[in-house]
């Protein structure tokens, strides 16, 4: 190659967009989505409670009342005890430990497998795109949850168990959307004024591709962390994840179903609604990291 074309090529490369611009500028446009803000300190303070729950809840970790019974939200217990005589309060702490632990490393884990699957699926193509594409059909053509109970009972129901096969079929989404964004922004100039100087496929899909595919990314890993919690709970609720002595808000609802229609219903609605809590908390702040990582993300 000329000097001349080289020189255009690194001119190409120093324009090319990169997701979000400056750290300044990525804060400042995720300030201005109101409801990501609010979204991350509710989020942070539920991550804070929950693990510093040892030194939070007001009761230890399964401390038992018998004679109590399950009693209504009161001064001394602020959502009231279950059957047992546990403060719910406390119990709800600790199990969102569990389930906030396996929703955020499911979503890392997927995230980083899905990326890199789909990442490679979308700029190689050829078969080892199309190899990549039929496994992840596969696995999403498979039912789900079934799939899930069998793999947990098989192994055990365990949090890390619950965690690999959540992961085994979460990365499916990622993998998919990456590559259809990989597969549009291959061919533009400033990858193919990487390739004019000798860049090598591995640098272009770190250096080139992946920066400008934020946006996507940190909204598909969002999703992740949601539906990871959803996918426990279900699981739990099922009687198929996490057992006691461990509890997370999936099982605690498992617990409480019994209780439908009866006067300790609040038993069900609390861990529900930690749930919910957390799962448009981290909806909320995916939309917003998709803003300011990728705020012309509409023109890919």
């Amino acid at each position: 190659m000329s000097g001349a074309g080289l020189t255009g090529a690194e001119e190409i490369l120093a324009e090319q967009p990169v997701a979000g611009g400056s750290t300044r500028q990525l804060i400042k446009r995720f300030l201005h989505h109101k409801l990501a803000v609010v979204s991350l300190v509710v989020l942070l303070i539920l991550i804070v409670v929950c693990f510093g729950a040892p030194w939070i809840a007001p009761f230890p970790q399964g401390q038992q009342d018998l004679l109590l019974g399950p009693t209504a939200p009161s001064a001394e217990h602020w959502l009231g005890t279950d059957e047992l005589g546990r403060d719910y309060l406390s119990e709800i702490l600790y199990a969102g430990q569990i389930s906030l632990a396996i929703g955020l490393s499911v979503a890392l884990l997927a995230t980083v497998v899905g990326t890199a699957l789909g990442a490679v699926a979308g700029y190689a193509a050829g078969w080892v795109g199309e190899l990549i594409m039929r496994i992840t059909d596969l696995f999403l053509i498979v039912p789900a949850i079934a799939l899930l109970a069998v793999i947990v009972q098989g192994l055990g129901p365990s949090p890390a168990t619950i965690v690999f096969a959540l992961t085994a079929l979460g990365w499916t989404y990622i993998a998919r959307v990456v590559r259809a964004q990989v597969l549009s922004l291959r061919e533009k100039d400033f990858i193919e004024a990487a390739r004019g100087i000798g860049a090598s496929n591995v640098r272009i899909i770190l250096s080139h591709l992946l920066p400008n595919l934020a946006g996507v990314i940190a909204v598909a890993m969002s999703l992740a962390v949601a539906s990871a919690i959803i996918a426990e709970s279900t699981l739990s609720f099922l009687g198929f994840g996490v057992q006691s002595p461990q509890t997370s808000w999936g099982s605690m609802l498992s617990q409480a179903a019994g209780y439908v229609g009866t006067p300790q219903v609040y038993l069900l609605y609390f861990p529900g609604f930690f749930i919910l809590i957390t799962v448009l908390c981290v909806n909320f702040i995916g939309d917003g990291l998709r803003d300011a990582l990728d705020p012309q993300g509409k023109n890919l």
